[in-house]
């Protein structure tokens, strides 16, 4: 098998041991429900999935449910459940319709009903009510994402200009109960912070996003600024909450499979938390130091980079994190360095991530591409699709954060 034969089968191992459906059946079967209707709001990337899931369980208590998931994520029609696609990582007018129907939906509840509450990654944007115009609120949106804010510092923001983050939702749900299952894309599972906590307590404090919003030299509006002043729910009596996946699981995953191809695998962590770049050239680091082993090594990081905006091209966080590692493997045998995201995506790409290994730098020298200037321009894309770097999985139905992988063949 080649190394990129091994990466694949590691993806897919890795994704497949992550996938919500089990999760939810976890939490849901068994259950004891009240004597009301019971609805189903499922958000995230996620969300088509998880909602088909409960559904299938449900089957006949379910009374009506609304999924609100990425284009390209709906994979079927579900019983009962109405589904809706949406703008990702940047909120629509398809997120604000969306999230009204939900918002329909739920009104109709009563304090003998129960409303299952499925939340994954990417909600933050799919489902959103904005209390300034749309149009500010992916204004502000793109602020965060070009200057590099962590999606702490972006939910933090994002919460207080929105009618259904920040435990908002789980208000709007009152008087019904809420059973919130939440699948972790966030380093430390906050549950305040996956999707912006719509049905949790906030902790983040108005100081706090004020500060972010002087931090990064945030335009805002003369209303967008007061709302970062008015103070979120910080108790909901509502609400039960019950979480499942997160990256842990995932490098664990990736680590059992890494073991089964005959590498003994090293997890590095699963609280990756920087620029991009830097973690491929760490990754890079980590095989010089070790190019002379006389066993397959795979060292593992899971977590999310980010990527500080210098140019106008096409790419992603995993496919920057793979084509910076590129430079410092170069001309190293049987090594390379991959980079994918859980959900399938990377950045407004068709691609989950990227792959390089010690000869994709002479590939790209040869079509006269310079890794360095590739970079600056934010165009990771095109050149891994050069090389046949690209890695495409399709949406995948789960969604906990990304995982990179060194790969040393002995």
């Amino acid at each position: 098998m080649t190394l990129r034969e091994e990466t694949n089968q590691i993806i897919q191992k890795s994704i497949q041991a992550v996938l919500p459906d089990e999760a939810v059946a976890k939490a849901l079967q068994g259950r004891t429900f009240g004597p009301g209707k019971i609805y189903l709001v499922a958000v995230g990337k996620a969300g088509w999935q998880m909602g088909k899931a409960a559904a299938e369980i449900l089957q006949d208590k379910l009374e009506a449910g609304v999924v609100v998931t990425k284009y390209e994520h709906v994979k079927g029609e579900i019983p009962k459940v109405l589904c809706y696609e949406a703008g990702h990582p940047v909120p629509d007018e398809n997120s604000f319709s969306a999230t009204q129907a939900a918002l329909n939906l739920v009104e109709r509840a009563t304090a003998e009903d129960e409303v299952i509450f499925l939340l994954s990654g990417g909600g933050s944007a799919l489902f959103e009510k904005p209390l300034v115009s749309g149009e500010e609120l992916q204004d502000i949106t793109r602020q965060l994402l070009a200057c590099g804010a962590d999606i702490v510092e972006m939910n933090t923001i994002r919460k207080r200009l929105s009618a259904v983050k920040g435990g908002r939702f789980a208000q709007a749900c009152a008087p019904a109960h809420v059973f919130s299952i939440v699948l972790s894309d966030i380093l430390g599972d906050p549950l305040d912070m996956i999707a912006s906590g719509p049905a949790y307590p906030d902790s983040s404090t108005c100081e706090e996003a004020l500060a972010i919003a002087g931090k990064y030299e945030l335009r805002l509006s003369e209303k967008a600024r007061a709302l970062l002043r008015q103070e979120t729910p910080k108790a909901l009596a509502n609400v039960e909450t019950q979480i499942t996946g997160s990256v842990s699981d995932l490098c664990r995953a990736a680590a059992a499979a890494c073991e089964k191809l005959g590498y003994e695998p090293i997890v590095l962590t699963d609280q990756l938390s920087c620029e991009a770049r830097e973690a491929g050239r760490f990754l890079s680091a980590i095989a010089k130091s070790h190019q002379h082993t006389e066993k397959s090594l795979a060292f593992i990081a899971g977590g999310e980079t980010v990527v500080h905006l210098t140019g106008n091209g096409k790419g992603g966080r995993n496919q920057e994190l793979a084509l910076a590692a590129a430079e410092g493997i170069a001309g190293l045998e049987n090594t390379a360095v991959f980079s994918v995201g859980s959900d399938g995506t990377d950045g407004p790409t068709d691609a989950a991530g990227g792959y390089c290994d010690g000869f994709t730098k002479g590939k790209l020298a040869k079509q006269g591409i310079s890794i360095y200037e590739v970079l600056q321009d934010n165009d990771a894309y095109h050149a891994l699709k050069r090389t046949d770097g690209l890695i495409v999985t399709g949406a995948t139905g789960t969604n906990v954060n990304d995982v990179a992988v060194l790969l040393i063949r002995r």
